[in-house]
């Protein structure tokens, strides 16, 4: 173990993180071994890492000196961050830039860091297609990550900017489920019209990121998008039918009518499907899956990640 080359992972307990840890440690002949960053390693999640052989270290990300630790030492580090949990744009900012910092301090070789674009790249605070939120973003949690780019760029860190892609795990843990409508019938909801959405499995893009670490420098620098398929509501919900065995239809609602649903963020993941609605082509076109697939050759299918995951899916 000790002449592989360490790849700190921060939130390897998580979705992209634990995708991208497992696909390091299942590879019998990897050049690489994991540091697994988390901040409480005694968890169930943490310790089962630990048995495949990760070292598991305690750190976090509001805390620069225990970055500085963990980056110490590693060839590369794997760099996200969760909006969901605290719905700060700022603090998200921060947390990049604690990162960033820490992989500059410790002479890190390459990052890749998980990000987004920035939505005001397309649709300026004074644009009135959609609501300003915070005061000074459209869709906060891709502005935050894309403002977040210059941080890696400005530290001088060799990055390669992993653009991701609609989790379909969403239908599982975030609430985007099929409910059943006024007609007892189930729906999946999303304000998409009939334009396609760029989706994947959340740890296909940990094993992306691998895909990327074992091309070497090839990619440093470079901003890549990836996705397992682009789909309508449409082909989601007959996919989803078919996996489920009932009849599952597409709900699809005005992003006005999506924000006003109230629960937390739907202003902002209201926002995020317009936009991918209104420049469908340009997030098409940087999320290739067929890019996707040269870096991760198990790459899943919508129709395959269901039939492993179907039954998790709630139905309301």
């Amino acid at each position: 173990m000790s002449n592989k080359k360490i790849i700190a992972v921060v939130g390897a307990t998580g979705a992209q993180g634990g995708g991208l840890t497992k696909a390091i440690l299942s590879d019998p002949n990897s050049e690489f071994t994991v540091r697994a960053i988390t901040r409480n390693p005694n968890s169930e999640k943490a310790q089962a890492l630990a048995a495949l052989g990760a070292e598991v270290v305690a750190a976090d990300m509001d805390d620069p000196e225990s970055m500085n630790r963990a980056f110490s030492g590693a060839y590369g580090a794997f760099c996200v961050t969760n909006f969901w949990e605290h719905f700060s744009p700022e603090k998200e900012k921060q947390q990049a830039s604690h990162m960033a910092q820490a992989a500059k301090n410790a002479g890190v070789r390459h990052v890749v860091w998980s990000t987004l674009e920035d939505s005001r790249k397309w649709v300026p605070l004074s644009d009135d297609r959609m609501p300003t939120l915070m005061g000074q973003y459209k869709v906060p949690h891709f502005d935050a990550k894309g403002e977040a780019d210059q941080l890696f760029r400005e530290a001088g860190v060799p990055t390669t900017f992993l653009l991701t892609s609609f989790y379909w795990d969403n239908f599982i843990h975030f609430g985007m489920g099929p409910q059943r409508g006024p007609d007892g019938k189930l729906y999946i909801t999303m304000p998409m019209g009939d334009a396609k959405l760029p989706g994947i499995a959340a740890e296909d893009i940990g094993k992306c990121a691998y895909g990327i670490f074992q091309k070497g420098r090839a990619f440093i620098g470079e901003t890549v998008g990836i996705a397992g398929e682009h789909l309508t509501g449409y082909e989601m919900a007959s996919a989803m039918s078919q996996a489920l065995g009932q009849e599952i239809g597409y709900n699809s609602v005005s992003p006005e009518a999506f924000r006003g649903f109230g629960f937390p963020g739907a202003d902002d993941l209201g926002n995020m499907f317009q936009l991918k609605r209104d420049f469908n082509q340009a997030f098409c076109e940087v999320r290739d899956p067929a890019f996707a697939r040269s870096l991760n050759p198990s790459l899943k299918t919508f129709a395959q990640w269901l039939e492993q995951h179907k039954s998790e899916i709630p139905l309301g």
